[in-house]
């Protein structure tokens, strides 16, 4: 190797060594930090019953793709796509056993606020049939090994490569940039959400308002936080009873003998559903009241 050829080695490793002692910036350790409470539950090592174990991974998943995105314009988009999709990969894995649960659990508390409306045999056949579809699925236990395996394996490769991590921007800009486009794009589908009035359209919406929620929270914006909150719950129990609502259909020969228990369960679902919807763009119209450059300056000022 020739004298130039090897100075411009030695600066190549240089430059190399500066960019790997480089600290982390903020929100990259919180990444780190998401994505790794995700592996330590998968792993039984975290600190909820298991029962619960799917509900919190997936939701440390969610506060991984949020901080991710909000990094969206830093990381550039090559990295953000395959970090992105790695991700959501993982979480679609984990979805089945959590809304198995999720639809159990919404016919329970209707049956307890309803119980004389619902006490009919068709309810209890319809519950058996969904409890039965909820041990099949299981949780992660019942996935199995293999899915357990899998889902692991991805989640420390997306760690290492977040270790590996190097900005193009400081942490001020990247928040700035990053959480102009999480509110600009949830004001865009909270108008869309209102004029298509679909479940898919509000779950569509919850998304982006989930990944505002959790932004805010890793910026301390608790304000914002709060009322994204707020609204990605009422969004969420309406699309749990779009859930139900699809099972009762589904499994309409349950009802078989009783049709009155069969209109009543769909009328409560449907009346709830309503009032949720109405609720939701009342708070959307809340949460997303400025225009986004006018809400991004108020919230992060400088």
């Amino acid at each position: 190797m020739g004298v130039a050829a090897a100075a411009l080695a030695k600066g190549e490793l240089r430059r190399r060594g500066a960019r790997e002692r480089r600290p982390k910036s903020r929100l990259q350790r919180k990444t780190l930090k998401q994505i790794s409470r995700a592996i330590e539950l998968l792993e039984g090592r975290g600190d909820v019953a298991n029962e619960r174990t799917v509900h919190e991974t997936r939701k440390a998943l969610k506060r991984t793709r949020a901080l991710v995105r909000l990094q969206r314009g830093s990381l550039g988009p090559k990295r953000y796509r395959r970090t992105n999709a790695a991700l959501r990969t993982c979480g679609q894995r984990l979805a089945g056993a959590r809304d198995a649960e999720v639809v159990l659990d919404t016919l329970d508390r209707l049956i307890e606020e309803h119980p004389k409306a619902l006490r009919g045999p068709g309810v209890r056949r319809l519950r058996a049939r969904l409890l039965a579809e909820h041990v099949r699925a299981g949780g992660v236990a019942g996935q199995g090994a293999p899915t357990r395996a899998e889902v692991l394996a991805r989640l420390r490769g997306v760690r290492a490569d977040i270790e590996h991590w190097r900005p193009q921007a400081g942490d001020r800009a990247t928040a700035r940039a990053g959480l102009l486009e999480l509110y600009r794009e949830g004001r865009r589908r909270g108008r869309r959400a209102r004029k298509a009035g679909s479940s898919e359209a509000l779950h569509d919406w919850r998304k982006r308002v989930k990944d505002l929620r959790y932004a805010a929270e890793a910026l301390g914006l608790e304000k914002v936080a709060r009322r994204a909150d707020a609204l990605g719950e009422t969004i969420g129990a309406e699309h749990d009873l779009w859930l139900l609502a699809r099972a009762v259909r589904r499994h309409r020969d349950c009802f078989k003998g009783d049709k009155a228990a069969y209109k009543a369960l769909r009328r409560l679902i449907a009346r709830r559903r309503s009032r949720l919807r109405r609720r939701a763009f009342v708070l959307g119209k809340e949460l997303y009241a400025r225009p986004p450059r006018r809400f991004v300056k108020r919230a992060l000022p400088g």
